[in-house]
This record gives structure tokens, sequence and C-alpha cells, in this order.
């Protein structure tokens, strides 16, 4: 059985803007057994539910900007943290993350909490899992927000910005993840923010879930998730549930991907979709005002 780390909760202790309270939910998986889920869950639990998802290689602060305004719009407001992020548990083994066993474990997560006909909104890796559960379990989410994320098959070309990523990611000694983060936004963040994204990874053993991401997105028709990926695509093109796309001015690797779902995803057809500007991958952190009241009216709309 791998080894699975749990980051010391006093990494966390004195984060600028995170004044969340921290729930936990354990989930079963074969090869691990028990793993440990770490989510924010605020505002009424009689509200609608809005599930925020992040991707790589952020956490639930990634969106400490926008739950108090999703709040005060009187939305329930969960964000978890995936596992091998934030204050969830993180196996060692890269083997131990898969495109498949990602999907599964936040399946489980939102099977645990009795989550039915919430509102979704996913960036990056978010989407990427999101819209498998969304397709496979259709009666999780009733509506479908979308930033700076894809659903490749592997037929695609994937760009030469993403492909000198992986190859980074794979390659830098350092890998330090609050400068990552801070050179996907266009505002750049402050010193204590880049020490808030480092927080969940004391060092290099910590960072598989992380290091493993960028070799998990399909890039060839031979990937094991090519033919679920095929499926979920055909399903897309029936859904009719309302879906809209938010995507980034300023993001050289998801520029321009959005124009695939408006025109495939019935649901996506006169939806007020928009383009975030001044914004870079981690819109969250460049634009979260303006995307928490954008969320706010379309979940509630």
């Amino acid at each position: 059985m791998s080894l699975i780390l749990r980051t010391a909760g006093y990494r966390f202790s004195s984060l600028e803007n995170y004044n969340f309270k921290s729930n936990y939910v354990e989930i079963t998986d074969a090869n691990l057994g028990a793993i440990r889920v770490h989510y924010l869950d605020e505002g009424d639990n009689k509200d609608l539910p809005v599930i925020l998802l992040h991707g790589e290689p952020t956490w639930s602060y990634l969106y400490r900007n926008m739950i108090p305004i999703l709040v005060n719009s009187r939305l329930r407001v969960i964000a978890p943290d995936l596992i091998g992020f934030g204050k969830s548990d993180k196996p060692v083994e890269r083997k131990c993350y898969t495109y498949q066993s990602h999907i599964n474990w936040l399946r489980q997560f939102l099977v645990k909490l009795g989550i039915r006909e919430s509102v979704l909104f996913a960036q990056d890796w978010g989407g990427l899992i999101g819209l498998r559960i969304l397709v496979e379990n259709p009666k999780v989410f009733s509506k479908v927000m979308l930033g700076n994320t894809g659903l490749p098959t592997g037929k695609e070309d994937l760009g030469k910005e993403f492909y000198s990523w992986r190859h980074y990611s794979q390659t830098s000694e350092s890998f330090r993840i609050g400068n990552i983060v801070d050179r996907g936004t266009v505002r750049g963040l402050t010193p204590s923010e880049i020490d808030a994204y480092d927080a969940p990874f004391p060092n290099e053993q910590y960072k598989s879930g992380a290091r493993q991401f960028p070799v998990l997105v399909p890039d060839n028709i031979n990937d094991p998730e090519h033919e679920s990926q095929k499926n979920a695509w055909k399903k897309l093109k029936e859904l009719k549930k309302p879906f809209l796309t938010c995507f980034s001015d300023q993001d050289p690797i998801m520029r321009g991907i959005e124009k695939l779902f408006i025109q495939l995803v019935p649901g996506a057809k006169e939806q007020d979709h928009f383009i975030t500007k001044g914004a870079g991958h981690f819109l969250q952190e460049d634009a979260s005002e303006y995307l928490a009241k954008r969320l706010a009216t379309f979940a509630t709309s």
C-alpha cells in the first residue's frame, strides 16, 4: 500500500483571507484504502449548492475571495481540495494518480455529501474531472460554468505552450508551486499569497499529484482515457443544461477552447458567454469579485 502524506496543520495557520472552517470526509480507494478529503462548506446548507473545483497546482485557497460574495448571494459554497492538493491527503507514488482515480475520488466525495442539482464552477483540471462526472452522473449538477479548461480526447493538438508547461513540470528541480501560480496571473501575487500556494507542499514528496497532472492530459489516441473522453463529448453534444463559459483574455494555453463548448453543447446556446478581461490562467485570482457576481447571477437565474 502506498504511503499517504498529510500536510501538517501549522503550515496553514496564518493564511491571509482564508479564515474558513475546515471540513473532512473519508473516502476509499481499492489500492490505497482510506483517504481524507478536505473541503470548505460555507453558507446555509438549505441554500442552492455551488461546487468550486480547482485544478493544477492550486487548492481551495484559490476561491477565498469569491466565497464570501457567493454566500452573501444565499448560496451554499463547497470547495474541495483534490487528492494530492491543499489539506487533502497526498499519496506519494505518482502511479496512484490517474485521470480515472481523480474522477472516482471526487465522485465519492460528492456522494458522501449528498450533492444533487448543484451548480458547477470548474477551472483547469477541475473541468476535466467535473465534466466527466457531469455526463456520467447527470443528477449531480444542474448548471455548469467553465473557465480555462477543456476536455481533450487525445486527437487534438494541445499547443506548444502546453507542451512547454508539461516539460517544465517534469524537469524542474524545485517546481515551486507558488511561483507557478504567480506566473499564471496578470496582477501578480503577493509574497504571502505565494507562500499560501506553497503551504501544502513542504518538500518534493508532497508534490506527486502536482507533478503527475500534466502528464495525464490525453494527447494521443492510445491514451487510456481516449474512449471515455470521446463518449463524454457525445453526451455533452446532447446536454441541454445551462452551460456558461468564462475564459480569460490572457491565458495562452486555453485561449479559444471556449468556442468548442459554445458551438457543440446545446445548453450553451443563448447563454451570456464572456471573456474575462485582464485575467490569466488563474482568473479566480485576477477577477475574483467579477467572477463571483457573474456566477451568483448565473446560479440563481
